[in-house]
């Protein structure tokens, strides 16, 4: 089989491995495709987390067929019994002949194991073809794995004047219908929405995800340095857990049930520690952060360098030098590597939407 024939067929692993974008957290997003003979005999997709991994489901489509096939997977299979037994051992019983992965996985468990042990049974073993873009599709797990911090993504919904809420605070409906669908897109595929406790005072937001596909949990996290938060603010009737961020302050009592704080507070300050916060989030195995927050909070998490990627929307509009600008900093040097590229670029609706990554980071 060609090169040519290899990123091919991993490409199309790709992007069976991207439907699970909304539901297989904390796992990874993973695919596979079975060729024999260079026709296509089983696909498959990792749905869920306890759920057959994707090769499981490629090996069941294929039947006898997997026999001699090559397996282009976009993730080294597994080799260790979790909630579902070792993908490795299933492939090697199946008697596939090749096994194509685009990255090693770096988890621990895993790590080479896997491909190690498909060598040891006789099958022909290669790695690295379309690497980058499966990098790019598990960013969030990798980041976790690889840096012990999940990936930060920040939404920023702004006027052409870089402006994002009134002199009052409020922001709501900044941009329209297309831009807003758009963003519940990253919302979803996020295990929390971080917001400050500003936010949620000015605009008492719902921070729900309005798109289902039988999606994960998607938990709303509040920054809140001074226990301010409304204990009857509706974001605790529109989902099932809420977490609080910062100093062990309040009573519990304070809020209702569903309710959970996080005691990240700096000793010397009693701010809210956000490099320790995202350790915390790594624990708590979540793989992604979206963060819809006003100009404090985003100044702070930019300047902490704890930005991966940034979500800009802007509207058509000015709301003028009264308003509060997008990130208010008085001199660049307050972002560190304040370099960033834009790598994608689209119109929603007359409005324009733009994400961005430093450029050191690729």
């Amino acid at each position: 089989m060609s090169e040519a024939s290899d990123r091919q067929f991993m490409q199309s692993a790709l992007e069976l491995a991207a439907l699970g974008r909304f539901t297989t957290r904390p796992n990874p997003m993973v695919g596979c495709v079975l060729v024999q003979g260079g026709v296509v005999v089983g696909e498959g997709w990792h749905r869920r987390a306890g759920e057959p991994h994707a090769e499981v489901h490629a090996l069941r489509e294929a039947g006898t067929n997997a026999r001699g096939a090559t397996a282009f997977v976009t993730l080294e299979p597994c080799a260790h019994h979790g909630r579902t037994p070792p993908c490795a051992d299933a492939l090697v019983k199946a008697g596939v002949a090749r096994v194509v992965a685009a990255m090693v996985d770096p988890d621990p468990r895993v790590a080479g194991q896997g491909l190690q042990r498909l060598r040891q049974a006789g099958i022909e073993v290669s790695s690295g073809v379309l690497e980058a873009q499966a990098r790019e599709l598990n960013c969030g797990f990798l980041s976790r794995i690889e840096r012990g911090r999940p990936w930060l993504r920040m939404k920023i919904a702004m006027s052409l004047d870089g402006k994002v809420a009134l002199a009052d605070g409020s922001s709501q409906w900044i941009t329209g219908p297309a831009a807003r669908e758009h963003g519940h897109q990253w919302r979803a595929r996020a295990g929390v929405i971080l917001t400050g406790v500003g936010t949620v005072i000015a605009d008492d937001p719902q921070l729900t995800v309005r798109i289902d596909q039988g999606r994960g949990a998607t938990v709303p996290l509040i920054v809140d340095s001074q226990g301010r938060c409304p204990s009857d603010a509706r974001i605790f009737s529109l989902h099932p857990q809420v977490w609080l961020a910062g100093p062990a302050v309040a009573s519990a009592a304070q809020y209702p049930a569903n309710a959970r704080q996080l005691d990240v507070a700096k000793q010397t300050s009693g701010r809210v520690d956000l490099a320790a916060l995202l350790k915390i989030l790594a624990d708590e195995h979540i793989n992604e952060v979206h963060v819809e927050a006003g100009p404090r909070l985003n100044a702070a998490l930019l300047s902490a360098d704890l930005v991966d990627e940034l979500l800009l929307y802007q509207a058509g509009k000015f709301l003028g030098n009264q308003a509060l600008s997008a990130v208010p900093i008085d001199s660049p040097v307050q972002i560190p590597g304040s370099d960033w590229e834009s790598v994608e670029v689209q119109l929603m609706a007359g409005e324009c939407f733009s994400r961005w990554r430093r450029r050191s980071r690729g």
